[in-house]
């Protein structure tokens, strides 16, 4: 297992709970977005943007058991009239982060069950590092597909006016039916050489 800087933001020290089964810490903090949380192009949390973390960690038997939640503003585009757009979204987790031989002993379980298919977290040391546990908390609580309101009209398919604006914007559409219609009772226009022809024939009568 990589050592853990213990400077970055979603990486926790747990020596407080000096290993006793019981013993609690909570704690609140306020941590830069890392990279790649959502799709940016559709919504995602941008880089930097502040992540506010509420988080109780628990000793246990064979970790740490860390709950919390996070929220964020993410800011995307709406998929009908693809204006820029803000949303809050939040996540809840709960994960066990499991000493080194416990962690050991899990994957060993895991390796014989074919159906356990869980990933193990693991303390390196007194460290554990959030970001994993908070991207998969995170990312799936953001809209697959956001809209600016519920009730957004979206663009015009013929033009691509913003339908909001103008909430009576429409374009004249002639039904096919009736445009073959019209078409047979307008006769045709008479070419210049025949109506020329036509004419030399009323002077000659």
């Amino acid at each position: 297992m990589n050592r853990l800087n213990p400077t970055l933001p979603l990486v926790f020290d747990t020596r407080e709970l000096s290993r006793r089964p019981g013993s609690m810490l909570e704690m609140r903090r306020t941590v830069p977005a890392p990279d790649d949380l959502g799709d940016i192009d559709v919504i995602g949390i941008p880089p930097g943007q502040p992540i506010e973390l509420e988080l109780r960690l628990e000793s246990v038997a064979e970790g740490v058991l860390v709950t919390g939640s996070a929220h964020a503003t993410a800011t995307g585009a709406c998929v009908r009239c693809l204006d820029p757009m803000t949303r809050h979204v939040g996540g809840h987790f709960q994960e066990l982060f499991a000493y080194a031989d416990r962690a050991t002993h899990h994957r060993e379980v895991a390796a014989e069950d074919e159906d356990d298919d869980d990933e193990v977290y693991e303390l390196v040391g007194d460290l554990f590092d959030l970001e994993p546990v908070l991207r998969d908390a995170v990312v799936p609580a953001m809209p697959f597909q956001p809209v600016c309101r519920s009730d957004c009209p979206g663009l015009c398919s013929e033009c691509g006016a913003h339908l909001a604006d103008d909430l009576t914007h429409h374009h004249e559409q002639l039904d096919p039916r009736w445009a073959a219609l019209q078409n047979i009772a307008t006769p045709p226009a008479a070419s210049p050489s025949v109506t020329s022809q036509q004419s030399n024939q009323e002077k000659r009568n």
